[in-house]
């Protein structure tokens, strides 16, 4: 018979992922909260839900650039609040774009309207305390996102506020890398499995010009579809961070810490 490692651990708390923004992002936070969860068994996996429905939620990046009045809020927090009716105690959201408070201010008002014992883990906060221990004397950080995410700054200011320099590249790059990402012809929404060789070259290129033109000392992925395409946690001696990766520590974090892999427990 076997014995179970976690026979004596806390009743881990409920994860809820809000999925579809876009759906591959959501399956990628599952696999890797997945890969960081230390289990012997299948019962010492966490609890979690993923509900995945892309038709309901409008563009998120056309709200914020002022292309559309629909704000995508209020359709993410009916999300939420289902999962929340359903027992998840604790969410993540892998959208950094869906992040900007003009967006999240909405989600989280009608997610808190339950009265529910609920807690958000925010991808942004996250990956940001996660670069700080990674560069606890500061440094030049390569941001790569959509336009959306950029113009908005919301990596920037939390950068900044960290005592941190945030790097971006050009306006071209900076489209460049949104085509990657969605072009409906060879981006990663369109492609995601597998992913365009052209789509992960513009990426592989964009944060090859950051290390070597700006000078960065880690580049961040500050998008959910780029890694994805990009799975190196490491580029030309230069530390890459995947946002996403860091949002699935944390909601095993919260959920039940005790298993949560250690960084030495993943292999490749």
């Amino acid at each position: 018979m076997i014995q179970r490692f976690f026979d004596h651990s806390p009743e881990p708390r409920t994860i809820g992922i809000v999925g579809g923004l876009g759906p591959y992002a959501g399956y990628d936070l599952v696999r890797k909260i997945f890969r960081w969860t230390r289990a012997s068994v299948d019962q010492d996996h966490l609890p979690l839900m993923l509900h995945s429905f892309p038709g309901w939620i409008p563009e998120r990046p056309a709200f914020l650039l002022g292309q559309t009045k629909e704000n995508p809020g209020e359709d993410i927090g009916g999300i939420m609040e289902q999962l929340a009716r359903s027992g998840a105690t604790v969410i993540g959201m892998p959208c950094n774009t869906a992040h900007s408070p003009r967006i999240l201010d909405v989600a989280l008002e009608r997610l808190y309207a339950t009265g529910l014992d609920v807690r958000f883990v925010s991808i942004i906060e996250s990956a940001v305390q996660h670069v700080c221990q990674l560069c606890p004397n500061g440094g030049r950080i390569g941001l790569m996102g959509t336009v959306a995410t950029l113009q908005t700054r919301l990596y920037q200011d939390a950068l900044e506020k960290a005592g941190l320099e945030p790097v971006i590249l050009g306006d071209e790059d900076c489209a460049l890398v949104q085509r990657a990402i969605s072009d409906p012809t060879f981006g990663v929404k369109a492609f995601s499995d597998p992913v365009s060789p052209a789509a992960r070259q513009i990426l592989l290129d964009a944060a090859r010009r950051l290390v070597e033109e700006k000078k960065v000392s880690t580049i961040l992925l500050g998008c959910t579809e780029i890694p994805v395409a990009v799975t190196e946690t490491s580029l030309w001696d230069t530390p890459v961070v995947d946002a996403t990766s860091v949002l699935a520590r944390e909601l095993i974090r919260a959920s039940c810490p005790e298993r949560l892999k250690a960084p030495f427990e993943i292999q490749g």
